[in-house]
């Protein structure tokens, strides 16, 4: 038998290939700050960024690290107004309406959260009714004051962060008409409280510090003359207005260097009704009357040849919406939102507080309320824990 040659043994089979890892899935933790941001910014209102920069400490830094970002979110997004404090029976027990937004929980969490009730206010020691009333609301702070005890409170009903503080010295407010005020800083939580105590020669104002925990006084000024409604002023801007229903001219108070001075009021508008100040979505001071079912906005801004003057806006027709026998009272006007209260002169008890936009021209029923010629929206401030003291310059241009 042939013999037979024997067949090389086959190659060994090539090696496995090790399979990759599977790569790590992306999680919105993992994202940079300012994609965090962008995400923050489709939120739907403020309660939800507080919810969700709560969550963990990367979307905790990347909201307190950017003052570009809050003002971003401000300007995407309407003021969140929880409410509205009325003074009705009695102006020491001032009565909350809560606005009521069934899709947003965040929104409905935190009116439950808020003290609306001001209950850590202290009493008075002879443990009669407390005599607290408010004089202003803005930036998330209530103002108050008491007279029996001769101090003042300044108020976050959602942090409960409670600062009081004396009345201003007697020779401001004696035997006069006084006013309160409020500018407040984002930055370290400071506030400054302006007050305008009025009589029929004229005004005087003082000026109270956080920082330094007392009044300092200024001169008393022959050119301010007294509100006609016992309404008082309103602040925009920095300074404070004051309209007259006989169309006199509007007394305006700058806050910077506490000097009064006037300014003519709109043309053709004399015994139309009172002009409520207030400020557009960018920041421009206006006017807003109500004419009937009718608002008429002006806006303090440059003519055709460059000087400062009242231009008349747009005027609104609220009959469509509103309809039936009942009259408008504006409340206030901010970042471009008209907030009022309509009522019957029939049946007062039955009112609604509503809000008109400038720029969507929607109108909005906000809450029933009764009919209070003394009302104060209740929007809510960013809370200290969203807010860094201090900010890198990176942080500041994000």
């Amino acid at each position: 038998m042939a013999s037979q040659q024997s067949l090389p043994p086959p190659p060994p089979p090539p090696p496995k290939k090790k399979k990759s890892p599977p790569p790590a899935p992306t999680t919105i933790c993992a994202l940079g700050d300012d994609l965090l941001r962008e995400v923050f910014l489709c939120l739907p209102s403020l309660p939800s960024l507080v919810r969700a920069s709560l969550t963990c400490s990367p979307f905790l830094r990347a909201v307190r690290s950017s003052p570009a970002f809050r003002r971003r979110f401000r300007d995407l997004h309407p003021p969140q107004l929880l409410g509205i404090f009325l003074n009705i029976h009695d102006p020491a027990l001032p009565a909350f309406a809560p606005t009521r937004r069934r899709s947003d929980v965040d929104h409905a969490a935190a009116i439950r959260g808020a003290d609306v009730f001001f209950t850590l206010l202290p009493e008075d020691d002879n443990d009669s009714d407390p005599e607290w009333t408010i004089e202003d609301c803005r930036d998330g702070y209530v103002i108050l004051v008491n007279w029996q005890i001769k101090k003042m409170a300044v108020y976050d009903p959602l942090t409960r962060a409670l600062d009081l503080f004396a009345v201003p010295p007697e020779e401001v407010c004696s035997d006069m008409y006084v006013e309160f005020h409020m500018l407040a800083s984002e930055c370290h939580r400071q506030y400054r409280i302006v007050s305008v105590a009025h009589e029929r020669r004229g005004a005087q104002a003082a000026l109270f510090s956080s920082d330094t925990r007392e009044w300092q006084v200024f001169p008393f000024s022959e050119d301010a003359s007294p509100p006609d409604d016992g309404l008082g002023g309103t602040m925009v801007n920095g300074s404070v207005y004051w309209t007259f229903a006989s169309g006199s001219n509007i007394r305006v108070l700058n806050t910077a260097t506490l000097q009064f001075s006037e300014i003519n009021p709109p043309l053709h508008m004399e015994g139309q009704g009172e002009f409520k100040p207030g400020e557009t979505k960018d920041g421009k001071v206006c006017l807003v009357c109500a004419v009937k079912l009718t608002l008429v906005v002006w806006i303090w801004r440059p003519d055709d040849d460059g000087v400062d003057r009242w231009i008349l806006d747009k005027t609104i027709s609220l009959q469509d919406g509103l309809g039936g026998d009942v009259a408008l009272n504006i409340v206030a006007i901010i970042s471009g939102f008209v907030y009022f209260s309509t009522f019957s002169e029939m049946n007062q008890d039955s009112c609604l507080f509503m809000s008109y936009c400038f720029e969507t021209e929607k109108l909005n029923k906000l809450c029933p309320v009764t009919h209070s010629y003394h009302s104060y929206p209740y929007i809510m401030g960013f809370p200290p824990s969203l807010v860094c003291n201090k900010v890198s310059p990176q942080s500041e241009e994000a």
